[in-house]
């Protein structure tokens, strides 16, 4: 391997050949687990699942009302009422010419094939006047209106959710085999970070912390390593202690400083599949194969840091994880700031959204443009920085993100762009 460190990064690779190569490299884990249908929320299913009960298992009312036989409803009218006979409430079971009350959800009784809307009726004593004649079937919730028993329900691969945890205990489904979820590794690297108040010269170490978060919130498990220092042994051991995890991640030491020093590590161990990718920020980030472990070093800044991390992390959790790679939720926004990016680089540009009011001007350096204006009513995004790669902040305070693909070189005001929030975490 060239030691880029005397170079510098005379190429760099884009962005999708980069994520390609990764996935191409690693394999998805086969581990799964019988869990309780309570506690799978957020875990992938590792077989498809069918329901072992209809929903409802009964005939149940679908309206407050009386129970009947819909026949004895025939002809009924505002002016001419059918007179039933008011049994007792919860009676089993609906004799001719009689009504039993009935709430929503009650299990219909035996005989009766329709229920009266309370409101359609009048109650005299004994009897009930039925203002309105029902069909048969009217008001009432079959057996399976639901789900039916031996419906196909999930596909192997769904990543549940809380509403699905329901349908499959309301179905009978009370265990259900999900995949282990995926174990990474996230390990910081740089002899200037500590935990603790930090004296001169020292850094507050938050991208092992942030990296974390996002692996759990995206569905795998993460071991949140302490602290390694910029040397060749120590980096090694580091990663070597790790390689039984899906995937190792390293923070920092990725670019070709005197100090970044884990490409040519992961290159000892394994192979280097990547070193500098056309993202801005973010450019130093590297991705390797040590052992059949796929490494991904993420750059130290924290902004450059966060855009690696969601552009090759997480699609690469998803895979080895058997998790679906959902795509973050985007809307549309109109920017008041024009954007500059690099042709052949794709560049990730923070951004505020604020509300506009009708006919309120962009900016100063919007051009004018004839026509409708069907932008009217979106939001005003404001770029934060387009570079800044260290600043943390801009991305805490930022509402989304808006990428610039590389064949663009830069965005004008005025223009309609998607923004993405990427701190959702499917």
């Amino acid at each position: 391997m060239t030691d880029v460190r005397d170079a510098g990064f005379k190429s760099v690779t884009r962005v999708a050949d980069a994520r390609r190569r990764l996935l191409d490299a690693a394999t998805p884990h086969e581990r799964t687990d019988s869990v309780v249908t309570a506690d799978a929320a957020g875990r992938a299913l590792a077989t498809d699942v069918t329901a072992t009960t209809d929903v409802p298992h009964y005939r149940r009312a679908a309206m407050d009302g009386w129970a009947v036989r819909a026949s004895d409803t025939f002809g009924a009218g505002d002016r001419s009422p059918a007179i039933l006979r008011a049994d007792a409430a919860g009676a089993d079971s609906v004799a001719p010419e009689t009504a039993v009350r009935v709430h929503t959800g009650s299990a219909l009784p035996e005989g009766a094939d329709a229920v009266v809307m309370i409101e359609e009726t009048d109650r005299f004593g004994d009897d009930v006047e039925v203002f309105d004649a029902v069909a048969q079937g009217e008001n009432v919730s079959p057996v399976g209106e639901d789900v039916t028993e031996g419906e196909h329900l999930f596909d192997a691969g769904h990543r549940l959710r809380a509403s699905d945890l329901g349908l499959l205990r309301s179905t009978g489904v009370r265990t259900v085999e999900v995949y282990d979820a995926p174990d990474i590794a996230v390990i910081p690297t740089g002899e200037e970070l500590v935990t603790a108040d930090p004296e001169p010269g020292e850094v507050v170490e938050t991208n092992g912390l942030t990296v974390s978060r996002l692996v759990e919130g995206w569905g795998g498990s993460a071991r949140y390593r302490d602290v390694v220092t910029d040397d060749r042994d120590s980096l090694a051991e580091a990663i070597e202690r790790d390689l039984d995890a899906d995937v190792v991640v390293t923070t920092g030491g990725s670019s070709v400083g005197e100090r970044d020093l884990l490409p040519a590590v992961v290159d000892d161990l394994g192979e280097v599949l990547v070193h500098g990718v056309a993202l801005q920020p973010g450019h130093p980030g590297g991705l390797g194969m040590v052992e059949g472990t796929p490494v991904v070093m993420l750059p130290g800044y924290p902004v450059a840091c966060i855009v690696n991390a969601v552009q090759f992390l997480r699609p690469l959790l998803k895979h080895v994880g058997h998790l679906p790679d959902a795509p973050h939720p985007t809307r549309e926004a109109r920017l008041d700031r024009k954007i500059r990016s690099e042709v052949g680089v794709r560049t990730f540009v923070r951004v505020r959204l604020s509300e506009t009011t009708d006919g309120e001007a962009a900016s100063e350096d919007e051009e004018a443009s004839d026509g409708d204006d069907d932008t009217a009513d979106l939001p005003t995004a404001t770029p934060t920085r387009a570079g800044g790669a260290g600043v943390l902040s801009s991305v805490a305070l930022s509402d989304g993100w808006v990428v610039v693909p590389e064949s663009r070189e830069g965005v004008p005001a005025g223009e309609t762009v998607t923004v993405a929030d990427w701190e959702f975490q499917p």
